[in-house]
């Protein structure tokens, strides 16, 4: 007689879990950041999109991962015609972030049944809360968005009328996306050695020539390019374009997909190579200043890049905290071991400094918007500071879920696999670390923005109420911080590049954690901040014990 097979126990699946529900602090945030009214009409769509973030939306994002768009590059009347296919699974995904959440809509116009234009805070929880379930389809919201907002600061008046409402519409008939086409093999991240060409028509039109080497949402509609307009070498000569995909007269414009990319991760959306053949382009601002209207957009784009990060790190605490609260090992739940509880800590306050970052860029940006010119150091020297730290992080807290989940987070039927795979993705696009980095330092030298940084935390630090020691210590790191951060700008030492970056961000995150932890009672991101201090900021014998239980019970529970 066969024996029946003995019941095992399920592994512990999230599918079905409500991410905005899921996260104790998301509305608690917000209401802090956030004007009341404003929190009170969203909320009831990041409760459904938390919703739809768990379950709808991760399958969808799942297929879309497993089937990447393909690219034909003729008819099959033998027509020179590159038509992207993609699963309709990655359309269904932008119909709702185009669509129903207007993500490349926010910030410019009323939507969402919001009376007005909404401030970078709550397009970037909205972000954040989509892309812990999909982060490739993200790049051409990010992109639209951030096009549209350099279009209407630097474009011609026509150019704007002509295309701005259609970037920012929401309705998917109407819309126009946008990309950006600025890598060249030659050339990587230094655009000085950009050799596109880019030659005046007599109607004052454009015509450019040349190979764009990565250009990801590569067949979006509007493009920024940038391009040499002037026989001046370096940066000095050159411009940026707009590039329609159909020209004035409607026929399409003259460049070529010559193949998509086959990437690690993002790869439910199309990125590829581009050979322009005197294609019709607009030129944007003023000659041979490219790369200033272009760092517009870079900008937004890298503080949109750092809210991904976030998002995945936050995605992926999520899924470690779940499993680690309902698998067990040797008699106790994962959660109740004491390694376990170290790592899960240590996900937990990356994770959350990524996501203050991003809340505290966002409001600087918001005033720089209207006109602060303070404010507009702040951003300059915040992006880059999230941006590269953030993406860095990513990195490790995804790969820490996939070990918490075990055999199975190796496994593509789960999220972790994927999360891992885009996470690499952010020290990458934008700049690379080093790049980035450098950049940090060049906020301080030439911008002038560490005194503004400065003060920006120390009103921070006043305003949390913090206890004499905590307060004294912080105020005090902050101070060897911007000494440190001054000397390596002064001495042009870009080998301490990094570590101003990384010291910088540490110290900001810290105190905007204790700020948080006031204002929404939330002891346990005042733990975070401590384990900032003691983990990032300040030395510590490698062989003696870090974390007390009193501290990690506050911030984990149990």
């Amino acid at each position: 007689m066969r024996a029946e097979p003995t019941a095992v126990a399920a592994i512990p699946d999230s599918r079905g879990t409500n991410l905005y529900r899921a996260d104790r602090d998301a509305a608690p945030l917000l209401q802090h950041y956030l004007p009341e009214d404003l929190f009170r009409h969203i909320e009831p769509k990041l409760d459904r999109l938390g919703a739809l973030a768990g379950d709808k939306l991760d399958r969808l994002a799942t297929i879309a991962d497993k089937n990447p768009p393909t690219l034909s590059v003729r008819s099959r009347t033998g027509q020179d015609a590159d038509t992207i296919e993609k699963h309709p699974a990655y359309l269904e995904m932008q119909a709702l972030a185009f669509g129903e959440f207007g993500l490349s809509a926010v910030s410019h116009r009323a939507a969402l049944g919001w009376h007005e234009a909404m401030p970078p805070a709550a397009k970037y929880a909205i972000a954040f809360l989509f892309t812990q379930a999909e982060f490739g389809l993200m790049c051409p919201v990010s992109m639209t968005d951030s096009l549209a907002r350099t279009l209407k600061r630097y474009g011609d008046p026509s150019l704007v009328a002509r295309y701005y409402d259609k970037l920012t519409t929401t309705d998917l008939d109407e819309l126009m996306q946008g990309a950006m086409f600025m890598t060249e093999q030659g050339a990587g991240s230094d655009i000085s050695a950009t050799e596109t060409r880019a030659d005046i028509q007599d109607d004052g039109t454009w015509r450019l020539t040349g190979d764009k080497w990565f250009c990801s949402n590569v067949d979006a509609d509007l493009a920024m390019v940038l391009a040499r307009s002037e026989d001046k070498p370096g940066l000095a000569g050159v411009s940026l374009f707009l590039l329609p995909k159909v020209k004035r007269d409607g026929l399409t414009n003259n460049y070529r997909i010559l193949r998509l990319k086959d990437k690690l991760g993002t790869r439910s959306m199309a990125s590829g190579e581009i050979r322009l053949s005197g294609a019709e382009a607009y030129l944007i601002g003023e000659r041979g200043r490219g790369f200033n209207q272009m760092a517009d957009m870079v900008n937004n784009s890298r503080l949109s890049n750092a809210m991904r990060a976030a998002a995945l790190m936050r995605r992926s605490v999520t899924e470690a905290m779940f499993i680690a609260r309902r698998r067990a090992a040797f008699g106790h739940r994962l959660i109740e071991l004491p390694l376990m509880r170290r790592q899960l800590a240590k996900m937990t306050v990356w994770a959350e400094q990524a996501r203050t970052m991003m809340f505290l860029t966002a409001e600087a940006l918001h005033r720089a918007n209207q006109g602060d010119a303070e404010c507009e150091k702040l951003a300059r020297i915040m992006t880059p500071l999230i941006k590269f730290r953030a993406c860095r992080d990513a990195r490790k807290v995804t790969g820490d879920a996939m070990e918490v989940r075990g055999g199975c987070g190796y496994i593509e039927e789960w999220p972790d696999a994927r999360l891992l795979r885009d996470a690499h993705l952010g020290s990458i696009w934008e700049g690379t670390s080093n790049i980035v980095a450098l950049d940090v330092v060049r906020a301080i030298g030439r911008n002038q923005a560490l005194p503004v940084l400065k003060a920006a935390n120390e009103k921070l630090l006043a305003q949390a109420g913090l206890d004499g020691t905590l307060n004294a210590l912080l105020a005090e790191t902050l101070e060897k911080v911007c000494r440190f951060a001054a000397k390596v700008t002064d001495d042009k030492d870009e080998r301490l590049a990094r570590q101003v970056g990384s010291s910088l961000y540490h110290i900001t995150s810290a105190i905007g954690l204790a700020h948080e932890a006031a204002r929404i009672g939330a002891p346990h991101r005042l733990a975070m901040a401590r384990m900032v201090l003691q983990h990032r900021l300040l030395p510590r014998d490698p062989m003696a014990a870090e974390d007390d239980a009193s501290m990690l019970e506050t911030l984990l529970g149990s």
